[in-house]
């Protein structure tokens, strides 16, 4: 009986053990010695070749697909690339599994309100959490892959994108300056990029979707058939920056390619894009994967290809690897017998693919032995992890309106409080688009009532969509409240992968309830959205009635918690909008139109180009406290440019180019600039310091951006501090634009820097 019941205790204990993580070349296998691709000692270029030219062709073929077959031959275990991790590690590929030891992962606020930090350490620290906890999931025996495919960094140019949710936002610079961040962190780069990892890395990041890809499905228009027309100005200044950055300086290992077509030409079947722009121009090194079926529409859908053979033989001589799908498995072996793809061009790609596999450090043994080895699932929602998640919500949510001071309320003095509508009390809708099961989660609901017990709710609308309201029966319990919060605005029903918005209002009668309870209430409302997008809420902001409105994104696990304490004062908000927010009448611009400057009927896109009304501006964020800005130092107020090669452009306007500078002639031409920032209000706050340029004929023509982001820090600062704040000022990064052939100039002429209300003249002489 004794032996029975210790034999039925092993195989509990032992049913219940993670599943080893997969890998190769484990030192107990005595074949490990005879393959120099096991062999550590060597580089890694040369163990990829090795690897590769022990498969023969039909193992090949089948390592071109995200779900790779293992090679029990060699000791090559089956390989999955595809697992996401956008703002959390999510089982929404088929890589992650969260059906063991590890049941869920920190969920972290969407990309677009973490953004609205303007904290690139803070973006940082998130993304090593994310890789961290990728590799606590794969220590526990529960991934098939650690390739990452995140982040989008995208341009949010149209406010109807349904994945503008999960970017950081409109501008390029701030987006690639998120990129670097968020791959260094993820990686297991250090936060100034010098940690070399070559030979290991944490996680692999792709950035995605490798280009001007921001339109999934409107009034009929799908991304598997769009082909952008982009112009070279707007290639150069909006769409490839953050690309460009996001493998210059944050070393991604991957790239994904996008489904829509540039300029005719689908973006995994154009060589210039992936090869001699990424590869050679910005000196790529890792695997470009297609999105999910994008090579089988290269074909299919947009009947660029004539047939499978061709689209197989686009992509691979374009430079692609690996296909989300298996179109390269069936299809490439008869194109390499039709002679329209080589055995080199199917090398090619592997030794891509097994790099990457073994900077992993997937082929160097036991993976408890190596660096990583020592993160367990004790290390996935850890108190710290969930600890940051909070800490990024409450950065993040930003304060849109205040009028009278009507926020923060008193803990003492609100006796009760009506808490109405669809997002007041549904923990999903937190998260956004891509998230894995969170830690755990706190409605605004939940979260308000650990402040005033006696808190009412009522839904106020069937659903988001908002087809029925309950007008009356939220008016009455209103009627009753000393306060009255309303949580509205959009879910994944209303924006998310393969849905854009046709419009920029409140669903369905949202607006009719909101009003007619600001009517009723005894003292001016709370409003608070949850969306990603941005909604034309004109209606509220001029309403006395409606004294404060809260954009708080989809602020992932602890965004409930983090509301609450906002509306309560226990935090200070100092989130700012990293898109505009434009009005209804947005809707008559054509989303298939790319074009950001703007033209005789057509308003241009973004805070840098759009000429027509706002809803909100770029940057837009209050604060319980009020900060002001003077610039203090400006090392040299005229900069000269000393080139042999200067030309003048059709407005007579001076300029050299970018290039004929290089990157000699741009280390020296740049300047530092001191603020002196005060917190002159009653709390303290961390608060994010945003620095603009504009050339004297700024938005002028449509050539030249109204203003353009050059820098911005966060700061904390106590009730009455000072301190001050140095920002770089670089002629070739900050203040150059793209002529009309796509070429960066810098132009002479009078710039003038901005912070707040405070200017500062900045003259360049060529």
């Amino acid at each position: 009986m004794a032996k029975l019941l210790l034999l039925l205790l092993l195989f509990i204990v032992h049913g219940v053990e993670s599943t080893p993580p997969p890998h190769s070349c484990d030192s107990s296998n005595p074949t490990t010695k005879l393959y120099q691709f096991c062999r550590t000692d060597l580089p890694i270029s040369q163990r990829a070749r090795d690897l590769v030219s022990r498969l023969n062709i039909d193992e090949k073929i089948s390592q071109l697909g995200n779900t790779a077959p293992g090679i029990p031959r060699l000791g090559v275990p089956a390989y999955e690339w595809w697992s996401e991790g956008l703002h959390g590690v999510a089982g929404v590929g088929l890589g992650i599994r969260f059906n063991g030891t590890v049941k869920a992962a920190t969920s972290f606020p969407q990309v677009i309100l973490t953004a609205a930090s303007f904290d690139s350490y803070e973006w940082f620290r998130i993304a090593q959490v994310i890789g961290k906890e990728a590799r606590g999931v794969y220590n526990a025996g529960q991934a098939q892959g650690m390739t990452f495919w995140a982040p989008n960094i995208n341009i949010f140019r149209d406010p109807r994108w349904g994945r503008g949710q999960e970017t950081p936002g409109e501008d390029p610079m701030m987006t690639g300056t998120y990129a670097v961040a968020y791959v260094r962190g993820l990686q297991g780069d250090s936060f100034d990029g010098r940690k070399t990892l070559s030979n290991h890395l944490q996680a692999s990041a792709c950035c995605k979707h490798f280009t001007a890809y921001d339109l999934d499905r409107w009034k009929g228009i799908t991304r598997y058939v769009f082909n952008a027309q982009v112009s070279l100005a707007d290639l150069a200044e909006t769409y490839q920056p953050p690309f460009k950055k996001c493998i210059e300086e944050g070393r991604a290992s991957g790239i994904m390619c996008a489904y829509n077509r540039v300029n005719g030409i689908p973006s995994c079947a154009d060589p210039n894009l992936l090869t001699r722009t990424a590869r050679g121009l910005w000196r790529f090194r890792g695997y470009i994967t297609s999105d999910c079926d994008a090579v089988s529409i290269i074909h299919d859908a947009q009947g660029y290809a004539k047939n499978p053979e061709d689209a197989v033989a686009d992509v691979l001589k374009a430079g692609m690897d690996v296909n989300c799908g298996s179109y390269l498995q069936k299809h490439t072996k008869s194109a390499l017998q039709q002679k329209k793809v080589s055995e080199k061009d199917i090398d090619r790609a592997l030794l891509n693919l097994f790099s990457v596999r073994i900077r992993l450090g997937l082929f160097n043994g036991d993976p408890n032995k190596l660096p990583y080895g020592n993160i367990s699932p004790n290390d996935v929602c850890s108190p710290a992890h969930q600890a940051l998640a909070l800490e990024a919500a409450r950065n993040g949510i930003v304060l849109l309106k205040n009028n009278l001071k009507l926020l923060p309320f008193s803990k003492r003095s609100v006796s009760s409080l009506a808490v109405i509508g669809p997002n007041a009390h549904v923990a999903k809708t937190l998260l956004g688009n891509y998230a894995g099961p969170p830690c755990k989660t706190v409605t605004p609901l939940d979260a308000l009532r650990g402040y005033v017990k006696n808190a009412v709710y009522h839904q106020g609308c069937d659903s988001v969509a908002c087809s029925n309201a309950a007008i009356d029966q939220a008016v009455a319990i209103a009627r009753n409240a000393d306060h009255v919060v309303l949580i509205m605005g959009l879910d994944q029903t209303q924006e998310k992968e393969d849905m854009d918005r046709v419009d920029l209002s409140l669903p369905g009668k949202q607006q009719d309830l909101i009003t007619s309870v600001a009517n009723a209430a005894k003292k001016p409302v709370v409003l608070v959205l949850i969306c990603g997008g941005p909604v034309d809420i004109s209606f509220a902001t001029n309403n006395d009635k409606i004294g404060s409105i809260i954009w708080a994104g989809y602020p992932g696990e602890a965004g409930g918690i983090a509301l609450a304490e906002i509306i309560f004062g226990d935090h200070n908000p100092g989130g700012r909008l990293p898109v505009t927010w434009y009005p209804q009448s947005f809707v008559n611009v054509q989303m298939t139109d790319m074009r950001m400057r703007s033209a005789t009927g057509y308003p241009g896109r973004t805070y840098k180009f759009y000429k027509g009304p706002k809803v909100f501006e770029f940057g837009h964020g209050l604060s319980y406290s009020t900060y002001s800005y003077r610039f203090k130092t400006l090392a040299e107020t005229n900069l000269y440019l000393n080139q042999s090669k200067v030309e003048t452009n059709s407005d007579s306007v001076r300029y050299t180019l970018v290039s004929e500078m290089g990157k000699a002639g741009c280390d020296v031409a740049k300047t530092k600039v001191i603020v002196a920032v005060e917190n002159q209000g009653e709390m303290a706050g961390k608060h994010p310091v945003l620095m603009f340029a504009r050339h004297e004929r700024g938005g002028e023509d449509g050539k030249r951006a109204e203003k353009q982001l050059v820098g911005f820090k966060s700061i904390v600062l106590s009730n009455g501090e000072k301190a001050e704040m140095e920002f770089e000022i670089g002629l070739c990064e900050h203040l150059s634009r793209a002529n009309e052939v796509g070429v960066m100039v810098v132009e002479e002429g009078k710039y003038f820097l901005t912070v707040g209300d405070s200017e500062l003249p900045l003259t360049v002489n060529v």
